[in-house]
């Protein structure tokens, strides 16, 4: 009882920081995301063993480039790159291969291409068509802790086929399709408010949202697993590390990214 209070007081802080941040102004999401992206960094290097200091400066200098040249052939470049690289996670992670973090080097482009252009994306993600939409961040929030929720409660009553022991025991194919149910429901819900996109378009985002958020989900336990660690850190009591709270959305980013911005 202690922990489930613990764990819903720091929730509840948390989503009133995020959510006061993007209805603020913009930029103080921006400088929000960015103190998330360098705890991210910083707990990932912990998780992976990396001795490398240079992606905490990377990180910036990439994130004020793609800021200002949004619709650039370099925002094209480093969004195929972080596409390829997510889907080659994915490619390792049902296959049961070893993520390789064999040396410095190969931590620090993992760092690289699994949270920084990922995080880079997730900041980028409420800056459509030459303005800054809060809702639009706000509405994909809404989807993701959905999903979570759901999938978790679903998952608790009814789970009864694992989804994927090996890297996470107690997920579970009930609490998979539970989660993307009311994400579709979400969807359907925020399409009637938000009028961003059209219906069909929200609910192909809540479709991504839950699919590739819980995938992402799936490949930050199995880092964890090879470190041989439960939580990347213990900065939010009951929940672990900002990495942690933010994989799900982390890993979705660059794919609703790439749906908004070049699909439709």
């Amino acid at each position: 009882m202690r922990n489930l209070l613990k764990r819903s007081f720091s929730g509840i802080v948390y989503i009133l920081i995020f959510i006061s941040a993007i209805l603020y102004a913009k930029e103080s999401y921006v400088v929000l995301i960015t103190i998330f992206g360098f705890l991210c960094i910083w707990e990932f290097a912990n998780m992976a063993d990396l001795k490398n200091y240079a992606a905490y400066i990377f990180f910036p200098f990439l994130l004020f480039l793609l800021m200002k040249r949004q619709e650039s052939s370099a925002t094209t470049i480093v969004l195929a790159i972080n596409i390829l690289s997510s889907l080659s996670l994915l490619y390792q992670l049902f296959t049961n291969a070893e993520i390789k973090l064999l040396n410095q080097r190969s931590k620090l482009g993992v760092a690289i291409r699994y949270v920084i252009f990922s995080m880079c994306f997730l900041i980028l993600l409420p800056f459509y068509q030459g303005g800054f939409h809060p809702y639009l961040m706000i509405s994909i929030l809404s989807i993701i802790w959905v999903n979570d929720s759901f999938a978790f409660l679903v998952g608790k009553n009814f789970g009864k086929n694992k989804l994927f022991p090996s890297v996470s025991p107690k997920k579970t194919i009930e609490g998979l399709l539970g989660g993307l149910i009311f994400s579709l429901l979400a969807g359907l819900f925020i399409s009637k408010y938000n009028t961003d996109f059209s219906l069909l378009n929200w609910l192909v985002i809540a479709v991504i949202v839950s699919i590739v958020g819980t995938l992402g989900d799936l490949v930050e336990s199995k880092f964890k697993r090879q470190a041989n660690i439960k939580d990347s850190g213990n900065i939010m009591p009951g929940h672990g590390g900002i990495l942690d709270r933010l994989d799900s959305l982390l890993f979705a980013a660059p794919f609703v990214y790439l749906y908004i911005n070049f699909i439709i």
